[in-house]
């Protein structure tokens, strides 16, 4: 048994919620933690897959192999739910609730993808063939704000015609998604999940480029 398979398996026994892998190239050690119970509680049923990463949903994004700045350039995810019904249409939403931080969130929805008239069969399979309202913004935390939650949700559309105000267009910032939902008579979503990711510069590995220093670099304000 090699040494990555011993510490998997004491990892079990322990109940530890990480998941560490190891880069054969280059050596490095990659670290996939768990979100706490509190905010595990957002993740019933919905999977979220992001090139070399797999499924994020429920996990830390890793401080690792420039993941953190990697998706923040990276297309939209697949977002998979499985107990979909074929028969029915859905409504897909994502949002950073922590906008422009979690323990000041006055920007709070800010709106970064929002996806109607998806068919059953499509999100099952991990297709989003709907009609985009608002295009796919990947996670861009602001330097030296912590990590942001990013949230998806998906609601039964059930026929109704989805729209955003003009007013709602104009800007992703400060979306009132209550009202929205309340708009619509949206109830609770079908499915859900999240991950958390905070600027890579703020990562105590980060080093400013052309320097061997190891502290984050401060963004022009």
């Amino acid at each position: 048994m090699d040494w990555t398979m011993k510490l998997a398996t004491a990892a079990l026994f322990l109940g530890l919620t990480m998941v560490v892998t190891r880069d054969e190239d280059e050596g490095d050690m990659c670290l996939y933690e768990a979100l706490s119970d509190t905010d595990a509680v957002l993740c019933k049923g919905l999977e979220v897959f992001y090139p070399e990463l797999g499924n994020i949903g429920c996990m830390f994004v890793p401080d690792c192999n420039n993941y953190r700045q990697k998706i923040t350039h990276w297309a939209e995810p697949i977002v998979k739910f499985p107990g979909a019904l074929e028969g029915a249409t859905y409504i897909l939403v994502m949002v950073d609730p922590d906008a422009p931080s979690r323990s000041s969130p006055k920007a709070q929805f800010w709106r970064h993808w929002l996806v109607t008239d998806i068919k059953g069969t499509d999100i099952k399979k991990g297709k989003l063939q709907g009609q985009e309202l608002s295009p796919y913004q990947p996670p861009s935390p602001p330097a030296q704000t912590g990590f942001h939650r990013y949230q998806f949700f998906v609601y039964l559309q059930e026929g109704k015609n989805i729209s955003l105000h003009s007013k709602e267009n104009k800007t992703r910032a400060s979306w009132k998604m209550d009202k929205f939902l309340n708009r619509f008579h949206l109830s609770e979503p079908e499915a859900s999940t999240q991950f958390m990711t905070q600027n890579y510069q703020d990562s105590p590995n980060y080093q400013t480029p052309g320097t061997g220093s190891s502290e984050p670099r401060d963004k022009p304000k």
